[in-house]
């Protein structure tokens, strides 16, 4: 006995390639590849990324010399400008488009098409329900008409056909589905092009000094893939003033900060008046598209050095990290490299208002500057800045320096009250501390996408609330006349879930109670 092989037709390209396309623009699809987008952006937040910092992945790479050249290679500190997730990226764009396209034409098409025909037997509904009216009441055709105003009343679009009204509602639920899935594909629509125009950046300002919105003046930045320098507005911010409420009424939380505000002078363009502005806490200053976060705060205490030949290697402010927010005791490190014969190293503390207990060492009491005074050990020999290696600004490496000062040699620590000096041992020079001033710590953050973000989540969100609570609902209404008296005939029937199809039929049956004078069920004429 010979087996038959059947001939399966071929596909052929365009066959293959409408295969493809179906199975891309499916929601299954488009659901996968969003939450595939969520997975590859894990990577972002597990590895240092080159636009944050490149100096940042170099050294990552170098302290992980096996697996780092292998997560280079495959994009895992380039996450977001990467190949593989741009195409998971544009994967979901184009099946988003293609599953919303045809959706939208279909359910524009159902839009305009009359409700369903009546079935011939209502009893078969989930909810039906049976009036007999009194002889004086509406004729079957009058019924039809009053049915009719009643479900326009209650939201169903409707059709008065030959002896029955046909209605149907819950269109808006398809609407607010489509409008879901347009809103997601809006969202990122528009994260896309923040990611390419937005930037970041980070600056700090001591009192009395400026800002101007350009590359050089940034402490560090963080650009979108199509930046350039061009895009930055022209506008520049100075720090005027920076006062910090401190509460002193409280026994359990005297000296604890309240508020705080600094007075800045804003020019918003070159040749543009200045105009003064204020920023606090989730209260940031807008220029030109640009919002300035107010981000931290600290003590900048002004320090003078003198080399060992006599000159000025150093004048000005110096950032003081906070270590203890509770009394502002804060992390000074000096760098000065222009000292001769050699450079100069200060690490230590500043001390807001400083007290020095029978232990002999000194702390700081309170967060306010009562009392401020200068800590320091100092070192000469080479800051291991020429070799062009970066470094951080808050750290002293004394790996190739000499300790002058410091409370484990002869000469003791360093400890100046505001205009005090020292002079260095071994004839290195002198140093002094002149005042001391505040500075911020501002965020800057420009993205042209955030209103488009905004608005199309707040659509895709108010569109889900009403994909889950619209429900589809079909009517329908027949009138005919029977020994002289109107029977109504009623059915509903539920489009998905059928929770609430009850209540509908209650409500609706009052609305015919109200508007008809019908027959108890129970009396004589009705049986």
């Amino acid at each position: 006995m010979s087996k038959t092989q059947s001939n399966l037709p071929a596909l052929g390209f365009r066959g293959t390639m409408r295969f493809f396309w179906r199975q891309l623009t499916s929601m299954r699809t488009a659901l996968m590849l969003l939450l595939l987008l969520a997975v590859a952006a894990v990577p972002g937040s597990l590895f240092p990324q080159r636009r944050a910092g490149a100096d940042v992945v170099e050294t990552w790479i170098d302290d992980n010399p096996t697996i780092g050249p292998i997560l280079d290679f495959l994009g895992m500190f380039d996450v977001y400008s990467s190949v593989w997730f741009s195409a998971i990226y544009l994967l979901l764009f184009v099946s988003l488009v293609g599953c919303l396209w045809p959706r939208g034409k279909q359910h524009f098409k159902t839009l305009r098409q009359p409700p369903a025909r009546t079935p011939r037997n209502l009893k078969r509904l989930p909810e039906y329900g049976q009036l007999i009216l009194e002889s004086n009441g509406p004729t079957p055709e009058e019924a039809l008409v009053d049915a009719e105003k009643l479900l326009k009343k209650s939201g169903y679009r409707t059709e008065l056909r030959d002896g029955s009204v046909g209605a149907e509602r819950g269109y808006v639920r398809e609407i607010g589905n489509i409008l879901f899935h347009f809103g997601l594909l809006g969202v990122i629509v528009f994260m896309g092009i923040g990611g390419l125009y937005k930037y970041e950046g980070q600056k700090i300002i001591v009192e009395g000094q400026g800002f101007t919105n350009n590359l050089v003046s940034y402490d560090s930045f963080t650009p979108g893939t199509a930046f350039s320098e061009e895009r930055l507005a022209p506008f520049g911010i100075q720090l005027e003033d920076f006062d910090v409420v401190f509460d002193r009424d409280s026994e359990t939380h005297f000296g604890q900060a309240l508020d705080y505000t600094a007075t800045m002078q804003v020019t918003p363009g070159p040749g543009e008046e200045t105009y003064q502005d204020t920023i606090k806490v989730n209260d940031p200053l807008t220029v030109d598209g640009v919002r300035v976060f107010l981000v931290g705060n600290g003590y900048a205490p002004n320090i003078t050095v003198t080399d060992g030949e006599g000159d000025v290697a150093y004048s000005g402010p110096v950032i003081a990290q906070i270590q203890d927010p509770n009394t502002n005791s804060s992390l000074v490190v000096l760098k000065v490299p222009d000292a001769q014969p050699e450079q100069l190293g200060f690490v230590g503390l500043f001390l807001p208002t400083s007290y020095t207990g029978d232990d002999g060492v000194a702390v700081s009491i309170d967060p306010d500057a009562y009392n401020p005074e200068l800590i320091l050990n100092s070192y000469h020999g080479d800051l291991g800045l020429d070799d062009g290696t970066p470094q951080n600004v808050y750290v002293l490496d004394t790996d190739g320096m000499t300790e002058m000062n410091s409370r484990n040699n002869e000469n003791g620590g360093i400890t100046l009250g505001v205009g005090d000096s020292y002079d260095l041992p071994d004839g290195m020079g002198s140093i002094s501390f002149d005042g001391w001033d505040r500075y911020v710590g501002l965020d800057l953050h420009y993205d042209p996408s955030k209103w488009g973000v905004g608005f199309f989540s707040s659509l895709a969100l108010v569109s889900l609330v009403i994909s889950l609570y619209v429900r589809r609902r079909r009517a329908w209404v027949k009138a005919t006349e029977r020994d002289g008296h109107t029977v109504v005939e009623y059915g509903l029937l539920a489009r998905g879930e059928t929770f609430g199809l009850r209540e509908e039929n209650i409500k609706l049956r009052q609305s015919f109670d109200h508007t008809w004078p019908v027959i108890p069920p129970d009396t004589s004429e009705d049986k």
